[in-house]
């Protein structure tokens, strides 16, 4: 994608019924882009695709088949993927000891980790086909700091942006960059559960749009493998890791 032209590009976009996803799918539709919606609520994702002029998937990302499935609905209609934005995610919500649940636990997992592994096998082919294209993961600042009251959901966060790191650095060569969006706390249906925490304590909530500005920086440039913090009162940028230490020689 050029930095400034979307016409006719092809955008996947699961979770995209609501919150981030919705935002991304109307950004890029208003830019010209042909928007392909995925989600598993179809009401909300029927709505979302008809506003851009799109087509809805009915997707459960936890599934590696419905991920395939997805990638090549889009292949179908339009005969390339130019972004895949796997964007669905939801809190874990299970606590330790007493309060652990194996069920939400593993469905958190499922989404917020397989949901990325399973959208990066189903659409890597052809995009390496192609010598072109991206792919940019919803992670989150939980994945970048410590998160103790939610720490299911830091370790699944964790582990998208490591994934992210590693396909950078695996696919460029053959022209597909790999890139993480790592928002705090935004103003979606996410935070459902924690909202009136974060009014308590005064941490502040992020706007969508400066979520959706990080996620054009993203895609407008050209690195891989990076991982765009999105923090209220800061301006956007990848984040910079410490290199860790390597062996001794002597």
């Amino acid at each position: 994608m050029a930095a400034t032209d979307y016409e006719g590009d092809v955008a996947v976009i699961t979770g995209a019924a609501h919150g981030i996803g919705a935002a991304v799918a109307r950004k890029l539709a208003s830019l010209g882009a042909r928007v392909v919606v995925a989600d598993l609520d179809v009401d909300a994702g029927s709505a979302v695709a008809s506003d851009v002029d799109g087509i809805f998937v009915e997707t459960d990302v936890r599934d590696l088949d419905a991920n395939v499935a997805l990638m090549q609905r889009a292949l179908d209609a339009h005969g390339r993927i130019d972004l895949v934005h796997l964007n669905a995610g939801i809190p874990s919500g299970t606590g330790f000891g007493a309060g652990f649940d194996v069920e939400i636990y593993r469905r958190a997992m499922a989404v917020n980790l397989d949901g990325v592994v399973f959208g990066v096998q189903a659409a890597i082919d052809a995009l390496v086909a192609q010598g072109s294209g991206q792919i940019v993961a919803t992670a989150s600042m939980a994945g970048l700091t410590p998160v103790p009251f939610d720490p299911v959901y830091g370790a699944n966060k964790a582990a998208v942006v490591s994934l992210v790191r590693s396909l950078g650095g695996l696919y460029a060569d053959a022209g597909v960059r790999v890139n993480a969006l790592c928002p705090s706390f935004a103003d979606t249906d996410i935070i459902t559960d924690i909202r009136q925490f974060l009014v308590d304590t005064r941490f502040p909530i992020l706007d969508v749009d400066d979520v959706i500005d990080a996620f054009m920086a993203i895609v407008g440039g050209t690195g891989t493998g990076e991982c765009w913090y999105v923090v209220p009162g800061r301006a956007s940028e990848p984040f910079t890791f410490r290199n860790v230490p390597g062996p001794r020689t002597a």
